[in-house]
């Protein structure tokens, strides 16, 4: 079924504070939503999933059993339940703690506390990434190359890029910058998609790479990424990115940047 509004949403909630998940109950009803399953665990959340699949997870970080981190770990470890949308509510806020949860392809992050207009715009991504429309055929031959070290980003970015009508056998995956240039050499692309953080070469190396040894110098390149350093992310604008969007990102950021390139 389509999901075209929030009341349409079946919400599994995962939240082992009995207090905090009656606040989030009360906010998601004061957004229409009604098919609300409340647990208390990750293995409760697991099993309910397996009983009856919900169109999101929403789920606090620290829970009895497992870390919200390995709740969505496992979820992308399941044919299943890979593709559900995943949100976090923390009030964490250090980035080896919730780097995890934004490589798993995450939808968003809530930090504690938190507004019912906060939980809406979440819920609204929820919406735009199980929107299927894609970008008509001109997109069928657009070639990416997409930089990331995370496999399961790659995966998660890869199935965004399908959904909007893109050939599975025109997205090119790297797992670093200098496995990059190496397929920059040989192939060309309409657009890079890349991490910031990598090993062997950053997505800052690449896209200087890019703008001043590549043949391919005017191709636009999108930096997802997690880095919250603003002295690192204004170096990697003056090095001539195209756009920048955190990790986790909203699915109409990829689509702009290949709408522009597109008309380019």
């Amino acid at each position: 079924m389509s999901l075209t509004s929030l009341s349409s949403l079946k919400v599994c909630l995962v939240e082992s504070s009995s207090m905090q998940a009656q606040l989030v109950q009360h906010m998601l009803k004061q957004l229409g939503i009604q098919q609300i399953q409340s647990v208390h665990s990750a293995q409760d959340a697991l099993a309910e999933m397996a009983r009856a699949k919900p169109d999101v997870v929403i789920s606090s970080l620290y829970l009895p059993d497992m870390p919200g981190t390995e709740l969505v770990r496992t979820m992308r470890d399941s044919s299943d339940l890979e593709w559900v949308p995943f949100i976090l509510i923390s009030s964490e806020t250090r980035p080896q703690v919730l780097d995890p949860v934004r490589q798993s392809g995450a939808c968003c992050i809530i930090a504690k506390p938190f507004t019912p207009e906060q939980l809406q715009r979440a819920l609204d991504t929820v919406l735009e990434i199980n929107d299927t429309e894609d970008l008509g055929e001109e997109v069928e031959d657009l070639k990416v190359l997409l930089v990331d070290d995370s496999a399961m980003s790659r995966h998660y970015i890869r199935h965004l890029l399908q959904g909007m009508g893109m050939r599975d056998e025109h997205i090119i995956e790297a797992e670093n910058g200098k496995a990059a240039v190496a397929l920059l050499a040989d192939t060309m692309f309409d657009i890079v998609l890349t991490d910031y953080n990598m090993p062997e070469m950053d997505g800052r190396a690449l896209v200087e790479y890019i703008r001043t040894q590549s043949w391919q110098t005017e191709v636009p390149i999108l930096m997802l990424t997690s880095e919250n350093n603003q002295g690192r992310l204004a170096a990697v604008e003056k090095a001539g990115v195209s756009a920048i969007c955190d990790k986790p990102f909203e699915k109409s950021s990829i689509r702009n940047v290949i709408v522009q390139a597109l008309r380019k």
